[in-house]
């Protein structure tokens, strides 16, 4: 918090007390405003635990520091009584984070600021560069770009690629389908890029579906969820991630659930990791483009044809095939990772998510019948609702320092 107290009601500066007993509520504060878990600072107090006085000054001190905005006056709700509590909302206004995306189609830049909110979006790229420094220079120069047009502070940048993500150097172990080199030191590439663009704030990089799965729980379909298991396949490839208790699992380097090499047909297709029928090239895009026997064109992505296919597999009978094929090869990985996992709720996104609206029941059967969960219940699968939701993931790691310490991140 700012060391300036709020004067009391008589203007002898009582509250700084409860202003320094709520210091350590700034951060909490701005995280549960920020995912939307207290809309009103009726809320706000109750979840904090403290006392109205105290959850008032919080509230004003986030305020000021321009993070949250406080309607004094909302209007009732009808047939309410009583005086409605104050509204809290993210300041429209307030700092933002770049978000950078990097995939085998392209790349795209973003401002967002609190609440997941996009504010900007700079037109994507369609090709990468083999060079992972020319691509990040490029990306960031367009959040650059962003930034001088809006104006708008930046707290910091963060960036999903599709590769899994070592720590603590940030090295992109397996980046195939974006042929860079195998270790590219991408967190140094993109801090070093960040700061010649004379961007303030840290650099962070992070898996594409790790951070989807990241944006999803604070903000999409996996709110409210305990234990998430995500599953995606975008462009190329699958990913997977699990979010426990509001974290995301990374394992001891940032390697878990590297779920794209399960197996899910042992005499299926061969795996650059040396396996055969990994989930990885037998539930991609690709994969249901050739089970469709379709040449993939270089019109629009493979993404885009994969899930266009999809949306007509009731016209096409080898379509269908291909459809059922791929539902049933998903469904039999996440069989396997719900046996191991136990989630209380999996979220699909990419082309997974479209296969779950074309036959949600034959997934869901696959599933059950495959796990125990199928003898004791079942496991909520939904499909992912935000768009863009690794670019707000990458957001997100930004703005972790921020909603950790806001006072210190911003001073």
């Amino acid at each position: 918090m700012s060391g300036k107290a709020a004067p009391g009601p008589t203007g002898n500066g009582t509250s700084k007390p409860r202003l320094d007993r709520g210091r350590g509520a700034l951060g909490p504060a701005l995280e549960l405003v920020h995912t939307g878990r207290a809309p009103t600072r009726a809320v706000l107090t109750a979840e904090l635990g403290v006392t109205r006085a105290t959850a008032g000054a919080v509230a004003a001190e986030l305020e000021a520091l321009g993070l949250i905005r406080v309607d004094a006056h909302p209007g009732a709700a009808a047939g309410s009584q009583g005086r409605p509590s104050h509204r809290l909302e993210v300041a429209e206004n307030g700092p933002v984070a770049l978000a950078a995306q990097v995939h085998a189609d392209g790349f795209r830049a973003a401002l967002v600021g609190l609440g997941g909110r996009i504010v900007a979006t700079a037109p994507g790229c369609e090709t990468v560069d083999a060079d992972p420094a020319k691509v990040l220079g490029s990306v960031v120069e367009a959040g650059a770009d962003l930034l001088r047009s809006t104006g708008l502070r930046c707290v910091g940048a963060g960036l999903a690629v599709p590769s899994a993500v070592a720590e603590p150097e940030g090295l992109a172990l397996n980046p195939l389908h974006l042929a860079w080199p195998v270790g590219a030191p991408v967190r140094r590439i993109f801090a070093e890029c960040v700061r010649a663009a004379g961007i303030t704030g840290p650099a962070f990089a992070g898996n594409d579906v790790n951070l989807a799965a990241l944006a999803e729980h604070r903000h999409g379909a996996g709110r409210g969820a305990r234990d998430l298991l995500c599953v995606a396949t975008g462009h190329r490839g699958v990913g997977g991630a699990l979010v426990l208790d509001g974290r995301l699992h990374t394992g001891s380097s940032g390697l878990a659930l590297e779920v794209g090499h399960l197996a899910v047909n042992p005499e299926g297709r061969p795996c650059h990791c040396g396996s055969r029928g990994c989930l990885d090239v037998e539930a991609d895009p690709l994969a249901l483009l050739i089970e469709a026997g379709r040449d993939p064109g270089p019109e629009v992505s493979l993404l885009r044809q994969a899930e266009d296919l999809v949306r007509d597999h009731s016209t096409d009978p080898t379509v269908r095939r291909a459809t059922e094929a791929l539902i049933d090869r998903l469904g039999l990985g996440l069989a396997g990772l719900v046996n191991i996992l136990n989630p209380d709720r999996i979220i699909l996104g990419g082309l997974h998510r479209t296969l779950l609206d074309a036959d949600p029941e034959r997934l869901r059967a696959v599933v059950a019948d495959r796990s125990l969960w199928g003898q004791s219940g079942s496991v909520p699968i939904l499909p992912c609702t935000l768009s863009h939701n690794s670019l707000v993931g990458a957001a997100e790691l930004a703005w972790q320092p921020v909603l950790d310490d806001p006072l210190g991140a911003l001073r």
